[in-house]
């Protein structure tokens, strides 16, 4: 029987596959762990205002800046192991000439991270430590989620099955190098685009010049259109073995419209909130959070084709022979 989760673990699995699936969990949990604390770490900095009493003030400022050190503790964990994959992949394609996928992530976390140690050692400005671990826990989220979807295909028994995997395979391939062209050309004007609006913004208020960057920079992470395709055709490749010939083709033709509505879908949700991130009005856990949901829908997205197809399916017991179901 297929997996009937992308979190199913094929049992033919190798064991680099298995490690690497772990590690991946590892750094997943520990960003989530220090997300978690260091928001609440942020809550006194949100709370702040000038109309507090000044000796309630001078407490309160005192236990931001404790907050802001035990929130930098936190967080270069979360920069060097759980983001190690991003700065891997960043230098691979840094060294190849092109700009990755990897780029425009690597970029958003140096943009918050570094502002946010100078402004611990100073005392004096805006830290985004919350920022940085939400992103990177959100970026590792999606990522966990594509690589279980790609690692839950096993090979199935039966010649009819394997032929059928490998004409999605077939489609796999195609629907992801088209991917991967929209997501790294996105990327690469992104990138620009945060450059530039940051530049802008230094010359007229300083102030917002990092938080309009970072979270420029953040939405550029093609997160969801990385997605698209690895979710969908894993679901695919779950439901594909119970279906007659007719309805396999049918949801070939479903795939590949999931895949392009992911994709395409993903792409036109960042394109929105780019206009409200220029002016200002999207902070960079804000823009973290919409990632996030991007992400999720395409998820969501390809869950629904599964369980579409595979209510298709004969019941259990039967098998499909030349296009019909019949007894084992």
């Amino acid at each position: 029987m297929p997996a009937t989760s992308i979190f199913s673990v094929p049992s033919s699995l190798s064991p680099a596959a298995r490690q690497a699936r772990r590690h991946a969990l590892l750094r997943l949990g520990w960003a989530w762990l220090a997300m978690m604390q260091v928001m609440m770490f942020a809550w006194p900095g949100y709370v702040r205002h000038d109309g507090i009493p000044a000796d309630a003030l001078a407490t309160l400022d005192w236990a931001i800046v404790l907050m802001n050190w035990a929130s930098l503790a936190l967080t270069v964990p979360v920069v060097l192991y759980s983001a190690w994959p991003v700065w891997q992949g960043a230098a691979r394609s840094l060294r190849r000439g092109r700009g990755g996928m990897d780029v425009p992530v690597a970029l958003g976390i140096v943009a918050a991270f570094l502002p946010s140690v100078h402004a611990t050692w100073t005392r004096q400005g805006e830290v985004y430590f919350d920022s940085v671990t939400m992103f990177v826990a959100f970026l590792l989220t999606a990522r966990y989620l594509a690589l279980c979807a790609r690692q839950s295909v096993a090979p199935q028994a039966g010649p009819a099955v394997a032929r059928r995997h490998a004409r999605l395979e077939i489609r796999r391939r195609a629907l992801g190098a088209a991917a991967d062209r929209v997501a790294t050309r996105f990327a690469a004007a992104q990138v620009g685009l945060a450059l530039a609006a940051g530049a802008v913004w230094a010359w007229l208020a300083p102030g917002h010049a990092v938080p309009v960057m970072v979270a420029l920079l953040v939405i550029s992470c093609p997160c969801a259109m990385a997605m698209a395709v690895p979710t969908a055709l894993a679901a695919a490749h779950a439901a594909a073995p119970g279906l007659d010939a007719p309805r396999f083709h049918d949801l070939l033709a479903a795939t590949r419209k999931t895949a392009r509505l992911s994709l395409y879908g993903s792409l036109a949700w960042h394109l929105l909130m780019v206009p409200l991130a220029l002016a200002g009005w999207v902070a960079p856990w804000l823009a973290a959070i919409t990632m996030l949901l991007s992400s999720l829908a395409v998820a969501a997205n390809a869950w629904h084709l599964y369980r579409r197809y595979r209510a298709l399916a004969p019941p259990s017991g039967l098998a499909v022979v030349n296009g019909a179901s019949v007894a084992p």
